[in-house]
């Protein structure tokens, strides 16, 4: 379904970025794995399980001029790019009294800006084209406000507005843009949360979720199933912020 087509993924070594990496893949997508740290090992899992076209770029998302330089160079070595997902995230819990202002930037500077450097970036490439998909992971945390996360939620909800400014502007020259968010997901930020954790009895599903059910939404946004589908924010949460 998504043969021939190119994904450019921020934050793709591995959980949610991983999987949707790897679910891309299956449809046949040739992918790009932007992310911080070192993603060789995905890529070469993703090469050797799927057979299609994969490289890795080291990026902070934060700088606008390192998105300019990663998204040349994937154009550069794959023609184009068709689908973008911005997962690329990080996390600086703490009470707002006691909030370094450091901490506060972090994440504001990778999951927002991060976000808006790379639809900026690939914004003439989708604009020439006159397709693309841009997919953008925000999260329930924007949606309820959790205590101890000022700076996530916040930067989470910025992604949210950002999602639907995208999605105008760009909309008329066939790019649809639409966010995921995404509840308690088990990744290695969650794994040491136990069953009995307090949280869970606020889970209509009373369990956490898989980084593949956040994956098979995030195919469909990317496939022509969706392209009448725009400025969209959907939820993978059990029903925790019903």
């Amino acid at each position: 379904m998504l043969k021939g087509k190119t994904a450019l993924i921020t934050g793709a070594s591995r959980g949610i970025g991983a999987a949707i990496a790897e679910k891309y893949a299956s449809m046949g997508a040739d992918i790009a794995i932007v992310d911080y740290g070192d993603a060789e090992d995905e890529k070469a899992k993703i090469a050797s399980e799927y057979g299609v076209k994969v490289e890795s770029y080291k990026c902070d998302v934060s700088s606008p001029d390192a998105c300019k330089e990663v998204v040349k160079a994937i154009t550069d070595d794959f023609g184009g790019i068709d689908i973008l997902v911005n997962n690329a995230g990080i996390t600086r819990d703490n009470l707002i009294v006691t909030m370094e202002e450091a901490e506060f930037d972090a994440v504001i500077g990778t999951n927002l800006k991060g976000t808006f450097n790379m639809i900026k970036a690939c914004g003439r490439n989708f604009i020439r084209r006159k397709y693309g998909k841009i997919i953008n992971i925000a999260s329930v945390s924007a949606l309820l406000g959790i205590a101890g996360q000022a700076n996530y939620s916040s930067s989470k909800a910025g992604i949210i507005a950002l999602t639907k400014v995208t999605a105008r502007e760009f909309g008329g020259k066939n790019v649809c843009c639409n966010a995921i968010a995404p509840g308690f997901i088990k990744t290695k930020m969650t794994e040491e949360l136990g069953s009995d954790d307090e949280f869970l009895k606020q889970i209509p599903l009373k369990r956490l979720g898989e980084v593949e059910d956040v994956a098979k939404l995030a195919a469909f946004l990317a496939s022509p199933e969706s392209d009448y589908i725009t400025g969209e924010v959907i939820k993978v949460d059990g029903g925790l912020a019903m």
